[in-house]
């Protein structure tokens, strides 16, 4: 069965919670001691309704001031996809938890409260996307109970989104507007009586609708080696296979190969799943690939078409999101981690800082705190085999390490 992931993103109060329950709930997905325990608590609320954001906020702290402060992932399925939800905070000081939900996301869900209409967090969760190069938003307007389902109130918000829409670089997105009431369940898995105006797809049947193949990032096929797999049995006595999982593209047998970082050609002899044998690997299979040639092969190494070779070099500028309370400052020393392979960094100098709202770069930024994005160039210890995070998701992006606490402080999307 097909998974789709889904990162969502609103503003406080906005309902992202809400609305993830209400899908939950209208699939029937929602155990029978998770909706009785709903029914408990929203009762001892007094509450005429059921509070459905009970579903997915799970601290302590959210339940208690009715806001989302961490990551939680929320799975459902129907009877043609599995669904992956990343239910992410709005808060400002939480674009970092924004950043990490949406970065491994084929579809985002954007809300907005109908009475607020557009506002700066609104930019700030567009921005995001379109930096990580989500392919397929949708834009739920939420709320539309609260305006009396007024069709004018709607296409207002359209027009101003859809003026945000022209600040974007990347202009592969797929953007859908659609009008919900998650608190009544209005257009999220059922259509509503109240919007006959809107003529589109409710949320879920949009979700259906989507194509895998369209929303996920193609790029060229890479091949990170995992493991190197020598059974050294009777039965497979001189067998040396590379495992691993293919991105961007497909590989098949009889295709010419280059071994990275050692530049040595071969072809593809054999493709492995378990004990099948297949004359292709699709992206994001994870097979073992044996060779014609008898090349070394290690952890961490690289298998590329042989004209297709990524970017091999000791520099680069990226995008990087600041995730920790230690400020980074040109000068620094991380641990890079790019796919398996990890190798010293230097922060040679930030270029600039981003203003995620759309309103332009800081230039005179000497250190970047928690949450702020920024162009930074790095100088490393030993070669990397990258591509820019626009043609490569998986190849283009890497995460920062602290040296000295092991914690993960950045991640970064390859310019």
């Amino acid at each position: 069965m097909e998974v789709l992931k889904i990162a969502t993103a609103g503003s406080v109060d906005d309902g992202k919670s809400t609305l993830i329950g209400r899908l939950l709930y209208d699939t029937k997905s929602l155990t029978t001691d998770k909706l009785e325990a709903i029914e408990k608590t929203s009762k001892q609320k007094g509450y005429d309704y059921l509070d459905f954001s009970l579903a997915t906020d799970g601290l302590v702290a959210e339940r208690e001031q009715g806001i989302t402060i961490d990551v939680a992932h929320i799975y459902f399925s129907t009877d043609t996809k599995s669904y992956i939800i990343a239910d992410t905070p709005g808060h400002v000081e939480y674009t970092r938890n924004m950043v990490t939900g949406a970065s491994t996301s084929q579809a985002a869900i954007i809300l907005i409260d109908a009475r607020k209409g557009v506002i700066e967090q609104t930019n700030r969760h567009f921005f995001i996307n379109n930096l990580l190069r989500v392919k397929d938003v949708i834009v739920a307007i939420n709320k539309m109970d609260l305006v009396d389902f007024s069709e004018a109130k709607y296409n207002a918000i359209k027009a101003d989104f859809e003026q945000l829409m022209g600040k974007r670089d990347y202009q592969g997105q797929r953007i859908t507007f659609i009008p919900v009431s998650a608190l009544k369940g209005d257009n999220v898995v059922n259509q509503s009586l109240n919007t006959p105006w809107y003529k589109g797809e409710t949320l879920l049947e949009h979700l259906e609708s989507l194509d895998m193949a369209a929303v996920s990032n193609v790029g060229t096929p890479r091949f990170p080696v995992q493991y190197v797999v020598r059974p050294k049995t009777e039965d497979f006595h001189d067998f040396r296979g590379f495992a691993g999982k293919v991105y961007g593209g497909e590989l098949s047998v009889g295709d010419e190969v280059v071994a990275l970082p050692s530049q040595t050609k071969s072809k593809i002899k054999d493709i492995y799943f378990y004990d099948k044998k297949f004359e292709t690997a699709s992206r994001r299979s994870s097979v073992t690939i044996t060779l014609e040639d008898e090349i070394n092969v290690s952890r961490g190494d690289m298998l590329v078409k042989i004209n297709d070779l990524p970017t091999i070099g000791k520099q680069f500028t990226a995008t990087i999101s600041w995730m920790d309370s230690q400020q980074l400052t040109a000068g620094n020393k991380y641990i890079v981690q790019h796919g398996i392979n990890k190798v010293l960094a230097k922060v040679e100098s930030i270029h600039h800082k981003i203003n995620p709202d759309y309103s332009g770069i800081d230039k005179e930024v000497r250190v970047l705190g928690m949450n702020d994005i920024a162009q930074v160039n790095f100088k490393l210890n030993k070669p990397i085999f990258y591509d820019a995070f626009k043609n490569h998701r998986t190849n283009g992006s890497f995460i920062m390490i602290d040296t000295q606490s092991n914690n993960t402080v950045g991640a970064g999307f390859i310019s």
